[in-house]
């Protein structure tokens, strides 16, 4: 879709913007325009994570209100958790599981899946900034279970801080290239966890296949991501969903079956159906734009000029996209099948066949036509028409000796 995102000037002309050149580019981006927005956003996470903690708490994402009476009473802080706790139903993350929490922000999923269900947890995340948080608030976190001094929590020999029954660490790393740093650990981890990160990646189909590659058989990705709506007409496009890609740093934002599609096309298949939950999470936003009332975060935005502002503003129009449904917020999970061995292995032992006598063409119950060949006809008319069959008749001296026989050759139907 050709459309720009641009400011006015002194001059009064119109200002194109660099995030909004990607409207005119096919997705297929050239890799200067996509690195020139990743660039960007690991400098906004850089900068601006701190407010995260103060606006958002520890976990970066929605809160999920599932009944009215949640709606009354729930905290966001409750709400964020129950929104984990629904990833996890929907995905049937085992204990002790390992994951790879891709886009982990600050680290509150990866400590909350170590803490509660023993995981092994890797999260990894662009922002240098974010990792020294992740880190600092997982040895707080760490030193307040063992009632000691986040000083004395140290780091294994692979960088995993021990954390209630599980174990987590933090990677400063590019989640498109996670297939190629994972390499060697291909196929081994239990889940791929991503919330509200995806829709950051220029390279949406890159992840999908990366996540095939690290997973294991029969391991599960499951996301929790934004989405728009389908067939939106050119003034919702630009009153809603444009301002929210200028102000987040998105690039074009995907609809729920285009994810689907990205990943049957990397060979994943469908765990849980996307689940449209956008009027259970779009509470998040009204409690956010009361807490951006704050005129330190304002002093803030001014501070980073265009970007900045921009970043609050599209906090407006996320409250108007959820009204109209322009927006839309879903969760899904998918999963690496498991593969079977095709051969049979001829050192175990194999069952004797039956009888010859036995092996003999019979009745074959998908082509009714040789059934009638076999058997003899219905013994009435009105059978005929049900087409009830009758099977030939054997007397009781050909039965003690067919038995006798299988006996003999030993061969037991039962065995």
């Amino acid at each position: 879709m050709a459309a720009v995102t641009s400011q006015t000037t002194q001059t009064g002309q119109d200002e194109v913007t660099d995030l909004s050149k990607q409207y005119d580019t096919p997705m297929g981006l050239a890799h200067s325009t996509m690195q020139a927005l990743k660039d960007r956003i690991k400098l906004h996470y850089d900068l601006a994570s701190d407010y995260y903690l103060n606006l958002w708490g520890e976990h970066i994402h929605h809160g999920y209100w599932a009944t009215d009476e949640a709606k009354a009473k729930d905290t966001k802080e409750v709400a964020q958790v129950n929104l984990i706790r629904l990833l996890l139903e929907i995905s049937k993350v085992s204990e002790g599981a390992r994951v790879l929490d891709t886009g982990c922000g600050i680290g509150g999923t990866s400590r909350f899946l170590a803490s509660e269900l023993g995981c092994t947890v890797t999260g990894i995340t662009i922002s240098t900034k974010q990792v020294e948080m992740a880190t600092r608030l997982t040895k707080a976190e760490a030193a307040k279970q063992i009632q000691g001094d986040h000083k004395t929590v140290t780091l294994d020999a692979d960088g995993f801080i021990a954390l209630g029954k599980g174990k987590v660490r933090f990677l400063e790393l590019d989640a498109e290239k996670m297939g190629e740093y994972f390499a060697s650990d291909a196929g081994t981890f239990d889940v791929v966890w991503i919330s509200e990160a995806l829709s950051h990646f220029p390279n949406k189909a890159l992840f999908f296949q990366n996540a095939f590659k690290v997973l294991k058989q029969g391991g599960k990705l499951v996301l929790a991501d934004w989405f728009k709506g389908e067939e939106l007409n050119q003034t919702q496009f630009d009153n809603d969903i444009k301002p929210i890609e200028d102000g987040m740093l998105l690039p074009p934002l995907c609809t729920q079956p285009d994810y689907v599609k990205f990943a049957t096309d990397a060979g994943l298949k469908v765990f849980h159906e996307p689940k449209d939950i956008s009027k259970d999470v779009s509470k998040t936003w009204d409690i956010s734009w009361s807490l951006v009332q704050n005129p330190s975060l304002w002093a803030f935005a001014f501070s980073q000029g265009r970007d900045g502002i921009a970043f609050l503003q599209a906090f407006r129009a996320m409250r108007r996209g959820y009204s109209n449904g322009s927006f839309r917020y879903a969760v899904m999970s998918f999963q690496k099948e498991q593969s079977y061995p095709t051969s049979i292995d001829i050192s175990r032992p194999q069952p004797p066949p039956p009888p010859a006598h036995l092996l003999s063409s019979g009745p074959v119950r998908s082509d009714p036509s040789k059934i009638m060949a076999t058997y003899p006809q219905p013994r009435n008319q009105r059978g005929a028409e049900l087409g009830i069959l009758v099977p030939p008749r054997m007397d009781v001296g050909e039965l003690r000796n067919s038995k006798t026989e299988n006996r003999i050759n030993g061969w037991s139907p039962n065995a």
